[in-house]
């Protein structure tokens, strides 16, 4: 029904109001006589159901025109703001009212529910690897540590883009919940066979390699969670609490394990499934919100045509696109000189490995704040431009470590490259989520995954081999050019630029009076006089 149906009919219009019973003004010129002659010009065609009784809005497609699944909009054009408008408290799909008013993500009981839930699994990983490394230790030689820890990452960086079309095709939801059964399952098994009996190694070996294999599902779709979790100015507040969530959980995953591994090592393994089973249940009460209808899907492809789709659809988003390969870019820049380069610093320059602790902790620390902070501030304005900023500042921070003479000095740098790239890495994972299409969340998750656990690992043994070459101050060097050639592509991309993590509600166009008739006794201009 369009507009013009709408206002006969005496039926709301989409998002709007009844409007008054009775003739419109100026309405009787138009309608009581179809063969009159229109007061400024020649009659206009009469008005059918296919035409619109007004252009529509830029900012706003049209009901009838389904949007293109490929092409992207700017900022203030979010693909799927559908979704976020129910989150927000706006219209939601259909024009009706939200079923809630939006809370602020810190006060929103399911949303706390679904961080504490992440936060158990986070804990749970962290008790799982160090377990499995302490297992493969006991039964078998150096070489086999290596195979094990081997065996479960490769099919997770093989298997992440293929996890973001699953999480695409089915409800994220129920693909985090699936996964994190699996994996509950799993480990707990594994507790009991240890429990039971001597373990072998190929028994070891299976293990990581189902759970990297479902690890590959589950991270990609915990990323394409929180943007149906919370209202779109909320976005950036939940993804600070979630990096703290990572934080924290990673800060004290290795002392339970190790409180667990003195005492007994199959404990381990039972308190990993435990906390897999207790993240379990508490996602079982989580809700998100419905996909807004697409009218221009079509049937599903296969799992490759997906892929591909997705692949696309980050290639030509004119915002999403340069965002995630700038992400890629300072995650070489940044874990590189981190993971690689601190260690043979402190060789070189004779530190001790004290200052590793030191100089990694303090990043860690930085990169805590920087989270906090997020949590905190939850808003902020022209974030596009302000994730450029921090981007910058962080990468000539990784750079400085690797020229400071002193631990002290080095360690105060990397805090503060962490408090800084922190608030750059939560900007840009908010500004990537807020523009996403909500059907693309999945994969556009699972490239920005793959990013992290697949590729930037890819550049450690480059990184050595050229750090052996040149020395390893040019290669912190390198490292921060690397990153800063990420801010230069944002720069580059007027969206980048502009983008903000806030809803503009989209201009709402005023009914069209016509001109009223000229009266029968009045010229239509002024006379002119002598």
């Amino acid at each position: 029904m369009t507009d013009a149906d709408a206002d006969r009919a005496g039926s709301p219009r989409p998002g709007g109001s009844v409007p008054p019973a009775g003739p419109r003004p100026g309405a009787g010129t138009l309608l009581s006589d179809p063969s009159a002659p229109h007061p400024t010009g020649p009659r206009p065609a009469p008005r059918t159901a296919t035409t619109p009784t007004a252009e529509p809005s830029p900012l706003r497609p049209h009901p009838t025109a389904p949007p293109h699944p490929h092409v992207g909009e700017g900022p203030c054009d979010v693909p799927g703001a559908s979704v976020a408008s129910v989150a927000s408290g706006g219209p939601g799909p259909s024009g009706q009212p939200p079923s809630r008013p939006a809370q602020p993500a810190h006060r929103d009981t399911n949303v706390l529910r679904w961080l504490t839930a992440y936060f158990a699994s986070i804990v749970g990983d962290s008790v799982y690897f160090l377990a499995l490394g302490w297992a493969a230790a006991q039964f078998a030689g150096p070489a086999q540590v290596g195979l094990v820890l081997a065996v479960g990452a490769v099919p997770r960086a093989l298997l992440m883009l293929l996890g973001g079309v699953v999480a695409d095709r089915f409800d994220p939801r129920k693909v985090v919940i699936g996964s994190d059964a699996l994996r509950a399952a799993v480990i707990l098994a594994l507790a009991a066979l240890l429990w039971l009996s001597t373990p072998k190694i190929w028994l070891l070996v299976l293990v990581a390699l189902l759970f990297g294999v479902v690890d590959a599902l589950f991270m990609p779709a915990v990323g394409a969670l929180p943007p149906r979790l919370t209202a779109p100015d909320e976005v950036v507040r939940l993804v600070g609490m979630r990096q703290l969530a990572i934080r924290i959980g990673k800060a004290v995953g290795p002392p339970l394990a190790g409180f667990a591994l003195a005492h007994h090592g199959e404990a381990a393994f039972a308190m990993a499934g435990v906390l897999f089973a207790f993240s379990l249940v508490l996602l079982a009460g989580v809700r998100i919100a419905p996909l807004p209808p697409d009218p221009g899907a079509g049937e599903p492809g296969t799992p490759w045509q997906d892929l591909a789709d997705g692949l696309r659809y980050i290639r030509r988003h004119r915002l999403v696109g340069p965002l995630v390969l700038a992400t890629a870019l300072s995650e070489i820049g940044f874990m590189a000189p981190l993971q690689v380069g601190v260690f043979l610093l402190a060789g070189e320059r004779g530190f001790g490995a004290s200052s590793i602790g030191w100089i990694l902790g303090a990043f860690a620390v930085g990169a805590g704040l920087g989270a906090v902070g997020l949590s905190l501030m939850g808003r902020i304005r022209r974030a596009g431009t302000a994730q450029l900023c921090t981007l910058v500042v962080a990468s000539a921070a990784i750079g400085a470590i690797g020229l400071l003479p002193t631990v002290a000095g080095a360690a105060a740098v990397a805090g503060f490259a962490g408090l800084v790239g922190g608030v750059c890495g939560g900007l840009s994972i908010a500004l990537i989520q807020h523009n996403t299409a909500a059907s693309y969340q999945g994969r556009v998750a699972g490239v920005l995954a793959l990013s992290h656990v697949g590729l930037a690992p890819l550049v450690f043994p480059l990184f050595g081999l050229a750090a052996g070459a040149v020395g390893v101050t040019p290669m912190f060097l390198i490292g921060a050019g690397i990153s800063a050639s990420a801010a230069v592509v944002g720069l580059l991309s007027p969206d980048v630029r502009r983008a903000e993590l806030t809803m503009r509600p989209a201009p709402q166009p005023g009914p069209r009076t016509p001109a009223p008739a000229p009266r029968p006794d009045t010229d239509p201009g002024p006379r002119r006089t002598r």
